[in-house]
């Protein structure tokens, strides 16, 4: 929903300036943000609430155009005062049959930043595996060049 943005934005802008686990400019201004992750269908926005709070986000959409649509691709985001709580996994396990009932038949993940271990194990646990690693394809500010995976699941 559109109106989820305000709640979204606050941990969306923590997590991508902290620039250790998207791709993303940690730069990106508000607008510029809710442009990348508040897109149009097909794409669909989850969230996790509790309360008036938004715990968590992710963003399912087409990894690739037709006629290759049919692989999804998801973007994952945990406000860091709730991690450690489940809100990754019961996000991801809903964002995945949401892909399953919505037609798709594999999900990819671009870039999972090999540092980023809660993630990969997480990914791992839910039947992903890794196709290939991009070697020192990410800057991250405190280990400096590192792989990112890329990962994939049949639905």
């Amino acid at each position: 929903m559109p109106g989820d943005w305000p709640r979204i934005w606050p941990f969306w802008h923590r997590i991508v300036a902290a620039g250790e686990t998207y791709t993303w400019d940690p730069a990106t201004d508000a607008d510029t943000a809710r442009e990348l992750w508040m897109r149009p269908p097909p794409a669909r926005v989850f969230v996790v609430e509790d309360g008036a709070d938004i715990l968590g986000s992710a963003l399912l959409k087409p990894n690739y155009g037709p006629p290759a649509d049919r692989v999804a691709n998801a973007g994952f985001m945990v406000d860091p005062d709730h991690g450690g709580r489940g809100v990754g996994r019961r996000l991801a396990e809903h964002v995945l049959d949401a892909a399953r009932a919505d037609g798709y038949r594999a999900m990819v993940f671009n870039a999972v930043v090999e540092t980023n271990t809660g993630a990969v194990r997480l990914w791992r646990s839910l039947g992903f595996t890794i196709l290939a690693t991009v070697p020192e394809a990410f800057d991250h500010p405190r280990h400096g060049p590192v792989g990112l995976h890329i990962m994939h699941r049949r639905l």
